[in-house]
């Protein structure tokens, strides 16, 4: 069962951050992982929630999903990030 891991990246230092976004989708592909949303437009439909840059990540299921979250490849973009943005991640299953 697919899982996906959604992301609200609220970026403090945009010349920083380039670097993890160099790093990640490498790491992302390697296990299975592909964008469905990578900061696009976004419009409230209800709520008062005032999200920063979406993102939205599909793995083939959870086990890969935190596989990848602990991999070598992508405690590196993480280091890569720190101080550069703040981030929420949350892993969801799919149907």
């Amino acid at each position: 069962m697919p899982a996906y891991v959604l992301v609200d990246c609220e970026v403090t230092d945009p010349v920083r951050y380039e670097n993890y976004k160099k790093l990640a989708p490498s790491a992302i592909a390697k296990y299975g992982g592909r964008y469905l949303v990578r900061g696009g437009a976004t419009t409230l439909l209800e709520g008062d929630w005032r999200p920063n840059r979406i993102v939205i990540l599909e793995f083939p299921d959870a086990d890969v999903a935190r596989r990848f979250f602990d991999s070598a490849e992508y405690r590196s973009a993480r280091a890569e990030r720190a101080g550069a943005a703040n981030m929420k991640m949350l892993l969801v299953q799919g149907l």
